[in-house]
């Protein structure tokens, strides 16, 4: 059986060889051109000339747009349709799109769209959430505001309080291969477009829009990605709008490829804000009440900000009940690049900020973060009610039933009537989530301490304080943060997916599905599937190009979804096949259905038996069909986004790490010296691949909080474009030791193999990093001073919270 082994990635050998094909290796017919963007210089101002002549007259130039040369101005955006190709009448960020140039070649068209001379009228920026608050800049009439119990009155009650604010900063994708895309016209004035895109079907339904044709006669084809990581689920929508715009207007292919510069100039990025926070708990440690502020930073247009910033506010509990809590989100609208997806999407921002709470409760009680975590856990249900010990007074058996079956709603308990567990946080009687959706599978308290246990954690503690006492100059950090982590798209009717599978009458088989493949191992994982409900080695199953004219409709491959919802509708494509071929043997040989068995690339049928080859070409011959679509909705999804309250998911996937670090208190410099993780993947579908995912992304994730710096001038220019100034990690900047063991326990809910996604949910591991450096800036004081390191903490912030400790700042 194929599913579960630990194959290696399907086009391992090509990527190694260099003869994996991305769009821009994909040969196009004699006659192709190329395009580039003539982008704005200022961040808010109104066009008051344009003059594009010498653009015209560049070497090689065939053409050249601009908002004066099409009645209407096609529209990128993924929501609310306000980004247009081309700034018309006014520009809104330094990178914004103002011409297009079509020219005989790459180099070409990038050297001409220089030459253009734009003058502009300038307006004042808004460049920072503080200056957008103030002007209120904003995608909503006013915040978004979520609220449980009586967070204020709990916060006044408590014995303890702390309030302060966390600056969090954005993080560029860095996929290795550009945004990049190509269209070729058909007859009829029909559409081919190649795209490295997350979302085929988006980039056919604007390319449509743009053209105005019908769906049906766009056709998008993406076979893989070099990398995605959420960036080209809408930011690829210009370049395929721009290269089917130019190929109708000239009758040629067209190709558009940014430039590492230009792309980084252009395209949005992880969305960048700032928390604030106030938290009243007890000597524990115990939260009584805690509030959110989070100021987001949108950037011009709208894209994707509101549910990044939902699931931001989805995220804020993390793995901890929160039983008084309020909520307040501003989506602010900024003279900056429009912030768009990025692994996580918003989830991580979420997280960090509970996590810096429970960092600094820990600090100001001077308690061992772990235990101040463990103290405000979700509960651990199982059949028989709680997992740990009830003190007493606990309520019996059959009323933890009813909180399994949802009999008990969190809210209508008012203050709450609440039930303590020994060494567990005080439990509503329906423990649900702050949005009021039941957390029936919380594994958090038996998966931290198993890595509690195979991390040596307490030793290493003690061993590190000692090591600290003795050394003045280098000092050593370690931190165990967990993460719970909601999948499916909050956007509820995004949870579909389709599926196309032929079988051949030599026994072949032909799969197609709505994913994409950027790397991830999608098509490998899915290939799995379809091979073990045929019983035939995975080599059997052809792995196609994602094609808009095979499978309609599709979701976007982000959410960490690719899997749960591609997998599930390609099973349900390969069981139809199966059956019709199952039923056709059992006619033939006067036994049930149920009797014939797949297994090892052979068919049994009774006392006879069959290779899959002659079982496909029998049913061929007996006019069975060997085609099927598939198709399959996540079930149980109830989400009302205005009130903050429903189930966005289907479940949540978990995961903890440890992280231990250096700092030098002299420079700042810092190293990850040793990472143990242990991470929740349900049953998994392939083990080297999931590993594969939890290491990229703690070491991405350790990235964004570390070293990943974004840096905007006074005029709104983004200065960090390029490798040279934005410092992405090497593989040199992953730890020496990094031990990662997958939690192997099958997923409760019925998804595909009962394995559960692993795209996002190890992002937020890296949050460990970010909270060591805290646990080794604090050594370096007295205890009076909490580190309150921003993110990214560079070496120059974890310098400044060391001479803080010291009192020079």
């Amino acid at each position: 059986m194929s599913l579960g082994k630990p194959l290696p990635h399907d086009a391992a050998p090509l990527h190694v060889t260099g003869q994996a094909r991305y769009t821009d290796d994909i040969p196009l017919p004699a006659g192709a051109l190329h395009l580039a963007f003539g982008l704005s210089t200022c961040a808010h101002g109104d066009i008051t000339a344009l003059d594009l002549a010498a653009v015209r007259a560049a070497p090689g130039v065939v053409a050249v747009f601009s908002a004066a040369d099409w009645p209407e101005m096609p529209d990128c955006s993924p929501s609310v349709q306000d980004e247009p190709l081309l700034a018309v009448g006014q520009v809104y960020y330094v990178g914004q799109p103002v011409f297009l140039v079509v020219a005989d070649s790459h180099l070409a068209a990038r050297r001409a769209a220089r030459l253009g001379c734009i003058t502009y009228a300038e307006r004042p920026a808004l460049l920072t959430v503080e200056q957008a608050l103030a002007a209120n800049s904003r995608f909503e009439d006013g915040p978004v505001v979520w609220a449980r119990g009586d967070a204020a009155a709990a916060i006044a009650a408590a014995p303890h309080v702390i309030s302060a604010e966390m600056e969090v900063g954005g993080q560029e994708h860095f996929y290795l291969e550009g945004q990049i895309a190509a269209a070729l016209l058909q007859e009829g004035g029909d559409m081919v477009v190649y795209s490295s895109t997350q979302h085929p079907t988006e980039i056919q339904h604007k390319v449509a829009h743009a053209l105005h044709l019908p769906m049906h006669a766009v056709r998008v084809e993406v076979r893989r990605m070099g990398g995605g990581f959420g960036g080209k689920e809408s930011q690829g929508n210009a370049l395929a709008i721009a290269c089917a715009l130019a190929a109708r207007a000239t009758g040629r292919p067209c190709k558009m490829r940014y430039d590492r510069d230009d792309d980084m100039m252009i395209t949005g990025k992880r969305h960048d804000l700032k928390i604030r926070y106030r938290a009243g708990f007890d000597e524990t440690g115990l939260l009584a009440g805690i509030e959110f502020q989070h100021l987001f930073r949108c950037g011009w247009s709208q894209d994707l900000s509101l549910p990044v910033a939902d699931r931001a506010m989805l995220h804020a509990d993390n793995a901890y009940h929160l039983a008084h809590v309020r909520i307040e989100s501003h989506r602010l609208k900024t003279n900056t690049q429009s912030a768009t997806a990025y692994r996580g999407f918003g989830g991580p921002q979420g997280v960090v900020g509970i996590e810096r709470v429970m960092d600094h409760i820990a600090h100001c009680l001077k308690l061992d973060p772990l235990m101040v975590r463990r103290r405000n856990f979700y509960a651990e249900m199982t059949e028989g009610g709680l997992s740990a010990p009830r003190a007493s007074g606990a309520p019996p058996e059959d009323i933890f039933a009813k909180m399994k079956a949802g009999a008990f709603r969190a809210e209508a308990s008012g203050t709450g009537r609440r039930y303590g567990a020994e060494h567990s946080p005080q439990l509503e009687v329906a423990q649900t989530t702050h949005y009021h959706m039941p957390v029936e599978d919380f594994i958090g308290r038996a998966l931290v301490a198993d890595l509690e246990r195979r991390s040596d954690y307490q030793a290493r503690r003690a061993e590190i304080a000692r090591w600290n006492a003795a050394s003045p100059i280098l000092k050593r950090g370690i931190a165990l943060t967990p993460v719970k982590f909601g999948i499916s798209f909050t956007l509820t009717f995004l949870n579909q997916a389709g599926a196309l599978v032929h079988v051949y009458q030599d026994g072949s088989i032909h799969l197609n599905h709505g994913g994409t493949e950027m790397g991830q191992g999608l098509f490998q994982k899915v290939a799995q599937v379809a091979a073990s409900v045929f019983g035939v080695p995975v080599l059997a199953v052809k792995i196609t190009a994602t094609d808009t004219g095979k499978v309609p409709n599709t979701s976007a491959t982000a959410a960490s979804s690719g899997s749960d919802l591609n997998g599930m509708a390609a099973q349900a494509a390969c069981v139809a096949i199966r059956d019709r071929m199952a039923a056709h043997l059992a006619e033939t040989h006067q036994i049930s259905p149920e009797a014939v068995v797949f297994a090892a690339g052979r068919v049994g049928v009774g006392t006879a038996e069959y290779s899959f080859a002659e079982a496909a070409a029998a049913a061929y011959q007996a006019r069975v069909s060997l085609s099927a679509t598939g198709y399959y909705a996540t079930p149980k999804l109830q989400w009302d986004r205005k009130r903050g309250a429903g189930r966005p998911f289907l479940y949540f996937a978990y995961g903890a790490a440890v992280s231990e670090v250096v700092i030098d208190t002299l420079t700042g410099e810092n190293r990850i010296l040793r990472t143990d993780i242990l991470h929740d993947t349900g049953s998994s579908l392939n083990p080297a691949l999931d590993i594969g995912q939890v290491e990229g992304a703690y070491v991405q994730g350790a990235g964004w909080l570390t070293t990943e710096e974004l840096v905007w001038d006074d005029s709104g220019r983004l200065r960090t474009h390029a490798p040279s100034t934005y410092k992405i990690p090497a593989c040199s900047d992953r730890p020496p030791v990094f031990n990662v063991a997958l939690w192997e326990r099958p997923n409760p809910e019925a998804t595909v193999g009962k394995s559960k996604a692993v795209g996002e949910p190890p992002f937020m591991l890296g949050i460990s990093v970010l909270m060591a450096l805290s646990d080794a800036v604090a050594a370096c004081g007295d205890g009076t001073i909490y580190p309150a390191l921003e993110a990214p903490a560079t070496a120059e912030r974890v310098l400044w919270a060391v001479q803080r400790q010291h009192g020079h700042v």
